[in-house]
């Protein structure tokens, strides 16, 4: 009685094991969940958008032809708008008096940016925003209903700003595809161990302030000029 008692619990052992395999693939491996991630959206679009800060210009293509031209508003020096390629990844309307009546959300990893209205008309073809591309209002109501979630938006320039401006001094709380470079070059140089995710954080000032300790610089957590020139970026 009591081996039978031993071989029905055992039984019973080997069919949870079993389904808990069938259910996870392996014994003993939790099944894996990640949280939803954007889609991934091929360059292969039908319109494309170009940016040119410096000549504060926008421009549409469509299947490799041009097909508008906008003047913008693009960032002041002390929050420029981040240069790169990045994708409209949301599109609404009615954000706020001073956004204009339709936004068009840009996936730039270190902060909220877009292409948007403006209730300063008179800022348009200047260096005024804080990092978003300002259109006229009815500039943007054309753009919006042109162009699809997905469309590539390359915004062309120097990542350290204008070269005949020199870059812009960073310290903590500053935010920037300059910010991403100077995370990288300390990563290389083996004083940052974070993500390079274009955010200054206590971890970035952390690995600066090393830096310039073994270069012998104030160590004051601000990347200056002097520290541009010892990461290389500047001669």
């Amino acid at each position: 009685m009591m081996k039978q008692e031993i071989l029905i619990r055992f039984c019973r052992v080997v069919t949870i094991i079993l389904l808990i395999s069938s259910m996870c693939g392996k014994v003993g491996v939790r099944p894996a969940y990640a949280d939803p991630a954007l889609p991934i959206v091929s360059d292969q679009g039908e319109y494309v958008i170009e940016v040119f800060p410096q000549q504060h210009k926008l421009i549409v293509w469509k299947l490799g032809q041009k097909l508008k031209t906008y003047p913008v508003a693009v960032g002041n020096p002390a929050t420029p708008t981040p240069i790169g390629e990045y994708k409209v990844i949301y599109k609404g309307e009615n954000w706020g008096e001073a956004f204009g009546p339709r936004w068009l959300g840009l996936n730039v990893p270190w902060g909220t940016y877009g292409i948007h209205g403006t209730n300063k008309p008179h800022s348009i073809g200047q260096h005024l925003s804080h990092g978003c591309i300002r259109m006229r209002n009815r500039d943007v109501v054309e753009l919006f209903e042109m162009v699809p979630i997905g469309t590539k938006v390359a915004i062309y320039g120097h990542v350290l700003g204008d070269p005949g401006r020199g870059p812009r001094d960073l310290a903590e709380g500053d935010v920037g595809g300059d910010v991403q470079l100077i995370q990288s070059r300390l990563k290389s140089a083996g004083y940052y161990n974070g993500v390079c995710d274009g955010k200054f954080r206590s971890n970035t000032t952390a690995a600066l302030k090393k830096f310039q300790r073994d270069r012998r610089l104030a160590q004051n957590g601000v990347v200056s000029s002097k520290v541009y020139e010892e990461l290389g970026l500047l001669e």
